[in-house]
């Protein structure tokens, strides 16, 4: 089902067999031994191209949580590791839940995943995300307790952003930061963002490609810039540290910043601002071409 699909079928309340908060069991002893294998693939491949590429919250928390395991975790003995370490749990869903109950989910520190595994063929490119992009590229970042405060905060603000109408404006501050955010540290960039660390070209793209753009991060300006859905990104947006993202965004009140934002226009993927902190200064030579994504 494709995610255009996927949100025609939402708007009719949730699948048979999902409670109204659309969770439903993970069925962990439902998985093949080729969907366990296929984890193990995908776990081994990261695991060997992330150190010294992905932050050390990450890297951290990946270790905590012991995710390699014999293939797909079983969300119970993941569950029982996070909530000792900042009050997180994982809760199953059948694929993309409406808003509402997503933001719901998150500001009660419950990080909705999908069940279901991708396929062998969409092992380098999946249009909805799979329980190898949730719970490996997400659940790691949730053993840090900084970022596991973001996340809840990002919950709250998304049930006033509803409310207010300014969905789209907050969507692109977790899609440049959760999905994917980079992080300066004295060692250079390092990626903290889902969508980069649970993708093998990603990885690589987001730190090593003289395409896109890598621009301080901004939340005014974050929240003024599309993104790219299906492709690479033509920009990434680094943060100074995780307690900086946390303080931009529980420190603003953003009813104000809606309403300045109404005001002005939207700042083109590409661009450069005057005001920018640049990092990097793209090409945009894989953009210009055309793209051709490789990435999950």
């Amino acid at each position: 089902m494709s995610v255009e699909q996927w949100l025609d079928a939402i708007k009719s309340g949730p699948p048979p067999g999902a409670a109204s908060d659309w969770t439903i069991d993970q069925n962990f002893e439902g998985y093949s031994e080729a969907e366990h294998r296929l984890w193990t693939k995908l776990y081994e491949r990261q695991a060997e191209l992330l150190p010294g590429r992905a932050c050390d919250a990450f890297m951290h928390g990946l270790e905590a949580l012991d995710l390699h395991g014999a293939g797909i975790p079983d969300f119970a003995r993941v569950n029982e590791k996070l909530m000792a370490l900042t009050g997180w749990q994982i809760v199953a869903v059948p694929g993309l839940v409406p808003d509402a109950v997503f933001f719901t989910h998150l500001a009660s520190r419950r990080f909705p995943a999908g069940n279901f595994i991708r396929r062998p063929e969409e092992l380098d490119y999946l249009e909805e995300p799979d329980v190898f992009h949730d719970v490996f590229g997400h659940v790691p970042m949730l053993t840090d307790p900084v970022f596991a405060d973001y996340i809840q905060a990002y919950g709250k603000g998304g049930l006033r952003a509803l409310k207010l109408g300014h969905l789209q404006n907050l969507a692109r501050l977790y899609w440049y930061t959760v999905e994917f955010g980079l992080l300066a540290t004295l060692q250079g960039l390092r990626i903290y963002g889902a969508g980069i660390v649970s993708s093998y070209a990603e990885s690589i793209f987001a730190l090593e490609s003289d395409s896109p753009n890598r621009l301080g991060f901004d939340l005014e300006r974050v929240m003024r810039t599309p993104y790219r859905i299906d492709d690479f990104q033509e920009v990434y947006f680094v943060i100074p540290s995780l307690e900086f993202l946390l303080d931009q965004t529980t420190s603003t009140d953003f009813a104000p910043l809606y309403a300045r934002l109404e005001g002005l226009s939207d700042i083109p993927i590409e661009a450069i601002e005057s005001n920018d902190k640049v990092f990097s200064r793209g090409t945009q030579d894989y953009a210009c071409a055309g793209g051709r994504r490789h990435s999950a």
